[in-house]
């Protein structure tokens, strides 16, 4: 008697620790190694929201930085944007569905952020830790 194998899906390639680092895995990282895209992504799980909305939502981000972050996540189609004609043209930026699914993923990092990573200038965030 033989037992059965079972297939892995033809899309995603093996574990990456037996491959080395994974193309997909580094790809992600390096989207949220750039210090505004996840604030971003953030800020619009909130909702639609302009050019000026964002900028409030996330705190201390410049024009310049938020309008070349934008253009990013929506030329790799995390974000997606709707330009209105008209008296008052805005051009509003939502999640794209591929943005809403990575929600779930930077959730989880959240969490784990929340539970693992002390805030800046906490006893436990200092390096050279207690009584060093």
């Amino acid at each position: 008697m033989t037992t059965p194998q079972h297939s892995q899906p033809a899309h995603r390639s093996e574990h990456p620790q037996a491959t080395g680092t994974s193309p997909a895995i580094t790809r992600a990282f390096a989207l949220l190694s750039r210090r505004w895209n996840g604030l971003i992504l953030m800020a619009l799980a909130k909702g639609p929201a302009d050019f000026v909305q964002i900028r409030e939502r996330v705190p201390g981000i410049s024009d310049r930085m938020l309008a070349r972050c934008l253009q990013e996540l929506t030329a790799i189609d995390l974000v997606a944007q709707d330009a209105r004609p008209g008296l008052s043209s805005r051009t509003r930026y939502a999640l794209s569905p591929h943005g809403k699914a990575f929600l779930v993923p930077l959730a989880i990092l959240f969490l784990w952020a929340e539970d693992h990573l002390p805030a800046s200038g906490s006893p436990a965030s200092d390096p050279a830790g207690p009584g060093h």
